[in-house]
């Protein structure tokens, strides 16, 4: 497949969606809604993708690495598809698949099917099975061959009860298609430039025309309003979690844990519901985690537990424990075997293996050093008006409960606070300090 070339008609309004957003740009699982019809067609190797868009949309499309087409004015499929291919220089021998950005759910499967039914004809479409209350055009057939399409808008009662309807999804002889493209009219009820004319054109002229029927249905839905957003958002969940399964994670409950393309989670890891995993985290072996979890841009090592926290733009070593009720954030780094319990937030902190921060602490533009014991209530006042401050605390430290460590601020190794501390100066190694301020205890 390495000759086929690509169009993606995407400048449609979408104005059914009732946003400020554009239809494309509004998100499925985390990509938007035409980033997986893109994912699908570098799947089947399309070494050249043009995307149709209105002109407004062209900022949201520049981290897109496809060529953008501009459809000044929307006049219909057939325009949009004209406009692409004066974009694209000939290509003899060339094969073209037409798709739609609005159908996220389209597999690579599909467009393999398209391409295979055209052999040595003119265009091949996928077609599917609909209603009567179907918005899809219909497929008109004399015996097994396609003799037109007609859209809804200019369909008799008659048409509208046929059951084979047009997807959307073409495979092209290059040469052929454009043939015809520069020929169409806007002879109809909305005077547009129909795609689908070009069908008929083509059959007229003693062309093959192939349908081909999908099996799948729910892959060829299209996106017009919210609520089948939030069908195919659905849809498209069962399926990443389906993969995840088959892949030997356990998904305790499918529809109530939410993930995204391009997550890598191991083996024999238990994800409990209410969980969302997103951003390209990883997700080592053996974990556990959720119930009420939120993951976003993490690195989670192995035989960790993650429950009822969120962990946002962070790493966590192997067999550490968070939660419940934690949150970690902020380019904030664990180191193995640390134990952050409930109601404890990191910000920026590195913290060094087997450290422990149990219960109701704040500690931001952090480092702690190894098997330090955090006291419940600690802070490290980070912030002084104007800037951020760090916080060294040492090795074997024992921070007692409700310290306050004003930073910038060092606690060197094997030093402890007393409880209700407020440190404002240096610790030595192995010091003993209390009081607010913080002042060195006798060693009589």
């Amino acid at each position: 497949m390495s000759t086929v070339r690509a169009i993606v008609l995407a400048a449609g309004k979408g104005t059914r969606m009732k946003s400020a957003v554009p239809k494309m740009f509004h998100e499925l699982c985390g990509r938007p809604l035409i980033w997986w019809v893109l994912r699908s067609l570098h799947e089947v190797h399309a070494n050249e993708i043009g995307v149709v868009i209105s002109p407004e949309m062209e900022a949201g499309f520049r981290s897109f690495a496809v060529r953008v087409v501009i459809q000044e004015e929307q006049l219909g499929t057939g325009h949009a598809v004209r406009a692409a291919l004066e974009s694209l220089e000939p290509r003899p021998n060339g094969r073209i698949l037409i798709a739609n950005g609005d159908m996220p759910l389209v597999t690579p499967e599909i467009f393999h099917s398209a391409i295979g039914g055209l052999g040595g004809g003119a265009l091949s479409l996928i077609t599917l099975r609909v209603g009567r209350d179907s918005n899809f055009g219909r497929i008109v057939r004399h015996g097994d061959r396609v003799e037109r399409i007609v859209e809804v808008r200019d369909a008799t009662q008659e048409e509208l009860a046929l059951e084979e309807a047009n997807a959307g999804i073409y495979a092209a002889d290059e040469a052929k298609v454009r043939g015809v493209v520069t020929r169409l009219r806007n002879e109809n009820a909305q005077r547009e430039l129909y795609l689908t004319d070009a069908v008929g054109m083509l059959v007229s002229a003693g062309e093959i025309v192939t349908p081909i029927l999908a099996r799948d249905s729910v892959s060829l839905a299209g996106i017009n309003d919210r609520v089948e957003l939030a069908r195919a958002r659905a849809a498209m969940n069962e399926r990443l979690c389906a993969q995840h399964m088959r892949d030997g994670v356990t998904i305790v409950d499918p529809a109530t844990t939410y993930l995204e393309p391009e997550l890598t989670i191991g083996r024999d890891t238990i994800v409990y519901p209410n969980t969302s995993i997103a951003r390209l985290s990883q997700i080592g072996e053996a974990c556990t985690i959720g119930p009420n979890s939120r993951l976003s841009n993490a690195v989670i090592g192995n035989r960790c537990e993650i429950r009822e926290s969120v962990v946002c733009d962070s790493r966590i070593g192997d067999g550490t424990n968070v939660g419940p009720f934690a949150h970690v954030r902020g380019e904030s780094v664990l180191a193995n075997d640390v134990r952050i319990g409930n109601f404890v937030e990191l910000k920026n902190a590195r913290l060094a293996s087997g450290v422990k921060a149990s219960h109701l602490s704040y500690l931001g533009d952090a480092e702690i050093g190894e098997e330090a014991n955090i006291g419940a209530g600690t802070i490290t006042c980070n912030f002084d008006g104007k800037r951020k401050n760090r916080t060294k605390i040492g090795k074997r430290t024992f921070i007692g409960s409700n310290s306050s460590l004003v930073a910038p601020l060092e606690v060197g190794d094997g030093a402890l606070t007393g409880a209700g501390s407020v440190v404002t100066k240096d610790v030595p190694a192995g010091g003993r300090v209390a009081g607010n301020p913080a002042r060195p205890l006798s060693s009589k």
